[in-house]
């Protein structure tokens, strides 16, 4: 996993355990979306730091339905396809 329940209730600002259960299952496929995205798996440990970045800003987004951090995401994601590379 490449961030916990608890980091994931901190990055959406969210008190207490009522939504971990719409949490959870964002958290469960973050990694498989960025390996698909990327070419390389991410939740291994240490985790690196920029995926664990990337991987908040896609919490949020699933978890709000928003578009605002579409370019974030998409600029973060290209840096981290990059490292994969290497």
């Amino acid at each position: 996993m490449i961030m916990t329940i608890e980091e994931a209730r901190d990055t959406l600002r969210v008190d207490g355990e009522d939504l971990d259960t719409v949490i959870s299952p964002i958290l469960e496929a973050i990694p498989s979306y960025l390996e698909s995205t990327t070419g390389k798996t991410w939740d291994i440990e240490p985790i690196q730091p920029l995926a664990r970045q990337v991987s908040k800003f896609i919490l949020m987004k699933w978890f709000d339905g928003t578009s605002d951090y579409d370019k974030t995401i998409d600029g973060l994601l290209v840096a981290l396809t990059a490292m994969g590379r290497e």
